[in-house]
């Protein structure tokens, strides 16, 4: 991956975070998949509590894209609200309750990722 794109991909990861962040989402992961995938560079991971919990953290989401001007490729779940989906190309970012999370454990299916220090996370931890 170039400089260039993986610049792009850590832009867009930071803005996703500090999103869901802001609406207190749990456990936020992000893992550099660029070398396991040719799907995407960047998974981001959060959990929130509840069905309106984890679509306000993905309302947050959309709407910092929508200020940046991208719109996602696709979203997938938000009417259940237990595992929601949204695919803005080289970052996808999976907002889960707990359970669901627990339960599909991707940090486990994507084990050999490097985890990604974010800026927004950085903040939220000092």
């Amino acid at each position: 991956m170039t400089n260039e794109k993986r610049e792009a991909a850590m832009e867009r990861a930071n803005w996703v975070a500090e999103a869901a962040l802001d609406r207190k989402a749990i456990d936020l992961v992000a893992l550099d998949v660029s070398e396991l995938t040719s799907y995407a560079d960047t998974l981001v991971l959060a959990t929130g509590t509840s069905d309106r919990h984890t679509r306000s953290i993905v309302d947050a989401i959309r709407e910092a894209g929508s200020q940046r001007g991208e719109k996602p490729l696709g979203v997938e779940g938000y009417d259940e609200g237990r595992w929601v989906l949204i695919d803005f190309g080289d970052v996808i970012v999976h907002v889960f309750q707990e359970a669901v999370r627990k339960n599909y454990d991707l940090e486990r299916l994507w084990s050999d990722a490097d985890e990604l220090e974010l800026s927004a996370m950085a903040a939220v931890t000092a």
